[in-house]
């Protein structure tokens, strides 16, 4: 039987990316409101309890609005905002997470799905902490660079306009200067860390993809670990991951730089494991497009395990910019 789907803000950047994934699909039906009834409380509610699944793409009080306008018990959600990331009646939509959340994922009625900064972040540390090399209470810091799409149409018209501001045209600013990203508590909650890591993101000259770094000194992580420990205890944790691989030796070694627009259109991570000539320093890297694996890819994903389609449906190719 065909899936009934409905996007709940789909006229979002991150809506549209779901939408081109899903509409020439054979397997799912998408419901669609016209422009005037998508601020339509009424028109939203009877999409939402038809939908065999929704995908809410709203700010966090209109994505809660919308959990509430729900009564039928059958209706399945997944929700791309960050309010119920850290929820435990929510099940987390990273199915990487460890080798039992896919299945949690499978058998959920509501899935959070994972923010993009967060997705690039947790698959470095979390293989780490539950190997014992990183201690959950290690002062953890993450770097990362996104394309301005993660900023929403708002950044984009700020950056493609032309009449925008000069400052915004610069290759590269970092912001969130205050530390308190609100990323961060999922970071630490889904990681496994007892401590809020440090967490400078930065916007980029262009459209879309993204870097996530996690700098260690080895020397200072119990029994000192080598970047080839790090590198096979992530290679381990996601063993036969169709979606989430890890760089070997050789290819880390022969790279002298790291491009963050080099997947995307994929619903593909990919990790790096860098060290210096002693062994005592390492840079933890992933790549992913914040629209595909941090966004769009990662919802259409968790949707297909939800509703039991084929898992590569929509996600197999690459999806144009």
């Amino acid at each position: 039987m065909t899936a009934r789907v409905f996007i709940d803000g789909e006229a979002g950047t991150t809506g549209l990316q779901i939408r081109a994934r899903l509409e020439s699909r054979a397997d799912v039906r998408l419901i669609r409101l016209g422009d005037a009834e998508r601020k339509d409380p009424a028109a939203r509610a009877r999409a939402l309890n038809e939908a065999d699944l929704a995908i809410l793409c709203l700010p966090d009080d209109a994505a809660r609005e919308a959990v509430s306008l729900i009564e039928n018990p059958e209706t399945r959600v997944i929700d791309a905002s960050t309010a119920y990331r850290t929820d435990p009646a929510w099940t987390y939509g990273f199915p990487e997470l460890d080798p039992a959340q896919g299945a949690k994922v499978k058998a959920a009625k509501r899935v959070s799905n994972p923010g993009c900064y967060p997705t690039g972040a947790i698959a470095l540390i979390r293989p780490l902490v539950a190997a014992a090399l990183l201690p959950q209470d290690f002062p953890v810091t993450v770097n990362a660079v996104s394309g301005y799409s993660g900023g929403g149409k708002s950044l984009i018209r700020r950056y493609e306009d032309a009449g925008a501001p000069d400052h915004l045209k610069n290759a590269y600013r970092a912001y969130a200067l205050g530390l308190a990203h609100k990323h961060l508590p999922e970071m630490r909650v889904h990681a496994g860390l007892k401590h809020t890591p440090l967490f400078v993101p930065a916007v980029g000259n262009y459209y879309k993809g993204m870097l996530v770094q996690v700098p260690l000194q080895l020397w200072a992580l119990p029994g000192a670990p080598k970047p080839d420990d790090l590198r096979q205890a992530l290679a381990d944790h996601y063993a036969g991951q169709d979606f989430l691989s890890v760089a070997p030796a050789e290819e880390s070694k022969s790279l002298d730089a790291l491009d963050p627009e080099g997947l995307n259109g994929t619903n593909d991570m990919r990790l790096y494991v860098f060290g210096n000539a002693a062994g005592d320093q390492a840079v933890l890297a992933a790549v992913l497009d914040n629209l595909g694996k941090g966004a769009s890819g990662a919802a259409v994903q968790n949707m297909n395990l939800m509703l039991g389609l084929d898992p590569q449906a929509g996600l197999a190719t690459r999806l144009a910019a």
